[in-house]
């Protein structure tokens, strides 16, 4: 009874660590495309649900799929920009139609992906990770005022909430060490609720209407269409999933004294496409590999695949229960955008470290962070740039991630991959030191 009881206080920590990431990316998805609060709470209900199903995925170890680590899954902050670039242009349908797609096209390459990460080096997805961080953050702005659009945007008690709230969470995390620090942003988005409350800025009509028990529903939000910039935006998105992913599994492969090859990967990879594909059809997100779970565990030091197992349990059980979902929907939008902020700054912060140790490398390096961001940047602000260029090329140009994207992915085969003259040289001399050099 004891060991039980110790094994599910262990999957609980588990389940608190990711917790935050898996309410924040449905409530901003939902509040930016607009959801009635009902389905606001479908919508953390089912990612909830879905968190633990992909979990599940990855820590069985079989045939096909499932890499047999420690692995914890969440929705990807990654996804959180395009999915509102592309509701905002194509509606919510185009999202599920795009993470569809995008969650099958996973499977296909999941075999070889290996030999497509050359593709995504540090300079390419250090600068992918900064776009989607630095686009999201008028988002974080906005709800600081009390949201877009808002009768009382800007006033003194919604920036009181905002401003208060994140610097509770950054008062938690110099003060606090190990698993509170990692918890950080949940606990100040209760203290920020609980606040507001005494406020009178909560309502809790949500919880008072959310049933105790409701069945998961496929195409909740309606069937799926399928425009191609959306389907590029969420194929670039995954892929920068995968190459995170990929560092996950090798710290835990470390972690655990385990060796993962290369079907380890693909089987990984390939658990990955069917959480997005899960996602996709029951309206919730795409999903990947959480790092904080990785750090929680290093803590610990219990690396038993058996504490993930029952944190993927209580994941599913949770996502059965609307009324704990309808709890996330009533922290007021100040309070959301106080912990976006911190939030959003560590997608960014995560960027600036992927390419901190490679804009060093290379003059070529820095012109491929220059040029990528500066575009993402730029097409996000003014999107109107490229409005008189045909419909096809439009498919390239009329989103800022995926215009930086595939701005630093050019730039990294013309500088590192195409043949030139520099590199030629260097090959003729490595051959003629080889020639003059005697053997044996």
């Amino acid at each position: 009874m004891k060991k039980a009881f110790g094994e599910a206080a262990l999957g609980l920590q588990h389940v608190l660590a990711m917790y935050a990431g898996a309410i924040l990316v449905p409530l901003i998805v939902g509040a930016a495309l607009g959801l009635t609060p009902e389905q606001l709470t479908y919508l953390v209900s089912i990612d909830i649900l879905l968190c633990g199903v992909a979990t599940l995925l990855q820590v069985f170890n079989s045939r096909f799929f499932g890499i047999g680590l420690p692995v914890v899954l969440g929705c990807t902050f990654t996804a959180v920009g395009p999915m509102i670039a592309i509701g905002g242009q194509y509606g919510i349908s185009a999202i599920y139609g795009s993470i569809l797609v995008s969650g099958l096209f996973v499977i296909v390459v999941s075999g070889f992906f290996g030999s497509l990460v050359r593709f995504f080096p540090p300079v390419v997805t250090g600068s992918v990770v900064t776009i989607i961080g630095i686009t999201l953050i008028p988002v974080a702005i906005n709800n600081m005022g009390g949201g877009q659009g808002a009768a009382d945007f800007g006033s003194l008690p919604n920036i009181a909430l905002a401003f208060g709230t994140l610097g509770f969470i950054i008062f938690l995390y110099k003060f606090s060490r190990g698993f509170m620090r990692a918890v950080s942003i949940l606990v100040g988005l209760i203290a920020g609720t609980v606040v507001a409350g005494f406020m009178g800025k909560v309502d809790f009509t949500p919880i008072a209407e959310a049933s105790y028990f409701h069945m998961v529903q496929p195409f909740y939000f309606g069937m799926p269409t399928f425009e191609w910039s959306a389907i590029l935006t969420m194929i670039l998105v995954a892929l920068v999933s995968l190459v995170e992913s990929t560092g996950v599994y090798f710290a835990l492969s470390d972690i655990t004294k385990k060796d993962i090859n290369e079907k380890d990967l693909a089987k990984g990879y390939r658990s990955e496409g069917l959480a997005i594909v899960l996602g996709g059809i029951f309206n919730a997100f795409p999903y990947t590999a959480y790092s904080q779970n990785v750090g929680l565990i290093q803590m610990s030091g219990v690396k038993s695949r058996k504490i993930i197992f029952i944190a993927a349990i209580m994941l599913i059980v949770l996502g059965f229960v609307p009324k704990i979902g309808a709890m996330t929907t009533i922290i007021p939008t100040p309070v959301l955008g106080g912990a976006m902020i911190a939030m959003f700054g560590m997608v960014i912060a995560q960027g600036i470290k992927m390419l901190s140790g490679v804009i060093s490398e290379s003059q070529e390096n820095s012109m491929i962070v220059a040029c990528s961001v500066g575009i993402g940047l730029g097409v996000t602000v003014v999107p109107e740039l490229f409005a008189l260029l045909p419909a096809g090329v439009q498919i390239l140009t009329s989103n800022g991630i995926v215009a930086g994207s595939l701005t630093a992915i050019g730039l990294n085969i013309v500088f590192h991959m195409l043949p030139s003259r520099k590199r030629k040289r260097e090959a003729q001399a490595v051959q003629s030191n080889q020639a003059v050099t005697p053997h044996g």
